[in-house]
């Protein structure tokens, strides 16, 4: 029985994520931010106009009944202008990368920016690790997010990540109780000081938006919510858990990457991202 997550499902969780994240707000909320998303297979692309980061700007999911060929790119980068976009990614995994890939990248333009870290495990693993929950701080507790706490617990994630435009913490808020998500908060009394989701993709589920803010780190904030969204997968009926974070540079340290090592991921591979410009 096959214990690593398959490259292509791995992919495809992660941006189905993201698309859902973001495609899946209210038609009002979309159109202030400009929101579009275009679907190749198994492959997806996202656009949010407004985000003056560019962060949600990005296509994944190339895998086996999408290869990510010049033609299957091309229509990606012409996506992103018609969507008004100056900036936009490529996410692939490097097993999926096509060898004629160099001709393509310099061909629409295409150049290494960051690297990031693709991280999985299946389920059991991770509920065998120390349990997280269990170290949390006196005084903390975890606990699902309620339909009446989605703006509290998306101001908490987005302002944590700098996303301030506004129209974003409203796109945040609108997937809690959303069909395949779970999100789970850390609160300090009445206060929320740490929050993470997973999304369900059948028998993968995405570690997704794991933020705390400035005065909850170092507290269990994090390893509790990793523990807390293991057991909502496994209660899904998910096999596995992927999640990506910053790849480390010599001598950097990434708090979230050494937490979910802790928990029982692995890495996968590291990948670079690959950005578009308008020309």
């Amino acid at each position: 029985m096959t214990t690593t997550v398959p490259v292509g499902l791995a992919e495809q969780t992660e941006i189905e994520a993201y698309a859902d994240f973001a495609a899946g707000a209210p038609t009002p909320v979309r159109d202030s931010l400009g929101i579009g998303s275009l679907r190749i297979g198994s492959a997806l692309a996202l656009a949010v106009r407004e985000d003056p980061s560019r962060f949600f700007n990005r296509a994944g999911g190339f895998g086996a009944d999408v290869p990510i060929t010049a033609d299957v790119a091309a229509q990606v980068c012409d996506f992103y202008r018609e969507q008004g976009v100056p900036q936009g990614q490529f996410m692939i995994a490097p097993p999926l990368l096509p060898a004629d890939w160099a001709s393509t990248a310099g061909e629409l333009n295409l150049t290494e920016g960051g690297r990031f870290v693709k991280l999985g495990c299946d389920i059991e693993t991770a509920l065998s690790a120390p349990d997280g929950v269990a170290a949390l701080d006196p005084g903390l507790r975890v606990e699902p997010v309620e339909p009446h706490q989605a703006d509290e617990w998306a101001t908490v994630m987005m302002t944590t990540f700098g996303f301030t435009t506004p129209g974003m913490i409203d796109m945040a808020a609108s997937c809690v109780g959303r069909p395949n998500w779970h999100q789970y908060a850390v609160r300090d009394g009445e206060r929320i000081i740490a929050v993470g989701s997973i999304f369900v993709n059948g028998e993968c589920a995405d570690v997704f938006g794991g933020a705390t803010l400035p005065e909850g780190r170092g507290r269990g904030a994090q390893s509790a919510l990793l523990t807390a969204r293991a057991r909502a997968a496994r209660a899904a009926g998910c096999r596995w858990l992927v999640a990506e974070t910053g790849a480390e540079a010599v001598g950097e340290h990434n708090t979230s990457l050494h937490n979910m090592l802790r928990t029982g991921f692995e890495p996968l591979y590291e990948r670079v991202t690959w950005i578009w410009r308008e020309r």
